[in-house]
């Protein structure tokens, strides 16, 4: 009787529990909601049971997350052919993203996941970078065509959006509590072969393989995606802390979940290590605590608000510590800080060599960068210096980039006529309006090269306040505006961030 009396007080309990996290949450609306707090109010009313992370059964995981993993099909004006395209794409896409570059119209395919009921899909950058199309298709053979919302270059992620309700989700787990010898499963769109699901092992954790940015770092790319060590890289800005396994990977998996037993989302897959282009062994996935931050700032603010310590380090090795004459090999020597930096007003100096951050050992620069990748500015983050043969604690406030307004970073369809803007945008605040003297307006927060608003200098800071005479605060507008254009002329108005006004027409092909 007691036990009976026991069970009823937890399904009691649980029950209340369900339902006080359902009312705290339906308080808020959806658009103020970051993509774990979704989740939260869609798996309270869609609970899912599957296997425990012990299990070798994996059908209970493949049944959750195969419904929710997208193959992404991509187009590409003719233009870009023939030499259009970056090396990165050259060298690492017709691999593992088949970016195939024949004459004529270029497509490419890849893989996303939905991570949001209303068609939230995350993929990586070079899945949709340049794209003038992106058709989405599901696991029940329905087709949508995508908006790019943003992309952050330095993780290789991009968050679209596709325009449905009740969508199938994979549910975002907790990339740090993955172990290196768990199981765990790819799913996605190898060789353009839909809904394929892999299984294997996590290989290891936090691999710096130096695939990012390689198109700007000639000396230390080659075939195979793997990095030459060079004692300071010329990109700093790539964020890399791959999680390495061996299940097995292949062209169109791209972008696809790498999910652990109990059908959580630990990972999007980014890259292989292969001499043929095929799997051969490895593969490499963003980790999704990283990923959680990159695409709430795309949601929110339309590109990724990432804060910076402020330091130039080295990676120390045995090399790098017998060329700086230390004693110590592990670690990051600081080599040099930013004037006016967190480093530099913590304290840090030129010489430290990092060794801790939040307490956990620094072995290379991915261990660094993957937490600080994680933080807004104005965040705190604590790390451990070695200095003169001594450990120091440092709490250091991280700094924003600098405003500016140079670029950080037409089938006539809506979808199209966005992805060919090649811009992120946020609706002005109150401020804003004030100190532009508008009553109206969204401001330009990202430009993708090679796009319509890169082309024609329509910088990062911009303010648009008409498209074809239609008054535009919000990307809905934006998609109205665009959708009825007249004689294919499409007329931007808006202000530089100067202050300046701009009126610019432009044929839409």
């Amino acid at each position: 009787m007691k036990r009976v009396g026991l069970t009823l007080l937890a399904a009691f309990v649980g029950g209340a529990m369900a339902l006080g996290t359902y009312k705290f949450f339906d308080k808020k609306s959806a658009d103020d909601m970051t993509f774990e707090e979704r989740q939260k109010v869609y798996f309270t009313n869609n609970p899912v049971t599957v296997s425990s992370a012990g299990s070798v059964d994996f059908t209970q995981a493949a049944a959750a997350v195969t419904p929710a993993v997208v193959y992404i099909r991509t187009t590409y004006a003719a233009t870009q052919g023939n030499g259009g395209g970056n090396s990165f794409d050259d060298m690492f896409g017709d691999f593992f993203g088949q970016r195939m570059r024949p004459r004529g119209p270029q497509q490419a395919s890849g893989s996303g996941v939905i991570i949001s009921p209303d068609g939230y899909i995350v993929t990586n950058n070079h899945v949709v970078e340049k794209a003038d199309k992106i058709t989405v298709n599901l696991n029940d053979h329905r087709t949508f065509q995508a908006k790019v919302v943003g992309t952050d270059p330095s993780t290789d992620l991009a968050l679209i959006k596709i325009t449905g309700n009740d969508l199938p989700i994979v549910k975002l787990g907790n990339s740090d509590d993955a172990k290196v010898g768990e199981w765990v499963l790819a799913v996605g769109n190898p060789f353009n072969l839909n809904s394929t699901v892999t299984a294997g092992i996590v290989s290891a954790k936090g691999r710096n393989i130096g695939i990012i940015g390689s198109e700007d770092n000639e000396e230390n790319s080659n075939p195979f995606g793997m990095r030459q060590q060079q004692a300071q890289p010329k990109l700093n800005k790539a964020i890399e802390s791959f999680i390495q396994t061996d299940a097995a990977i292949n062209p169109g998996n791209s972008g696809g979940a790498l999910v652990n037993t109990k059908g959580e989302l630990i990972g999007i897959n980014a890259a292989i290590a292969s001499h043929t282009g095929s799997y051969e062994g490895y593969g490499f996935a963003i980790p999704i605590n990283l990923a959680k931050k990159v695409l709430n700032d795309i949601k929110q603010f339309g590109s990724v608000k990432r804060g910076y310590i402020g330091v130039n380090f080295r990676e120390l090795n045995d090399d790098a510590a017998k060329d700086l004459g230390i004693s110590r090999n592990t670690g990051l020597y600081v080599n040099d800080l930013v004037e006016g930096g967190g480093a530099q007003a913590a304290g840090v100096r030129k010489g430290d060599i990092i060794t801790k951050v939040e307490g956990t050992p620094v072995y290379e620069s991915s261990d660094l960068q993957e937490r600080v990748g994680r933080l807004q500015p104005g965040d705190k983050i604590n790390i451990t210096v070695q200095r003169d043969g001594s450990e120091k604690n440092f709490a250091i406030t991280l700094k924003g980039e600098a405003a500016s307004p140079k670029t950080a970073a037409v089938s006539k369809s809506a979808e199209e006529l966005f992805n060919k803007l090649g811009a992120s945008f946020q609706p002005l605040s109150k401020e804003q309006k004030a100190k532009f003297h508008v009553n109206n307006g969204v401001v330009v927060t990202q430009v993708r090269p090679g796009r319509l608003f890169y082309e024609t200098e329509i910088p990062v800071g911009s303010i648009i306040t008409n498209i074809n005479k239609q008054p535009i605060n919000s990307i809905a507008d934006i998609d109205k505006a665009i959708t009825n254009l007249r004689n294919g002329n499409l007329i931007i108005t808006g202000i530089y961030p100067d202050g300046t006004s701009f009126n610019n027409m432009f044929q839409v092909q």
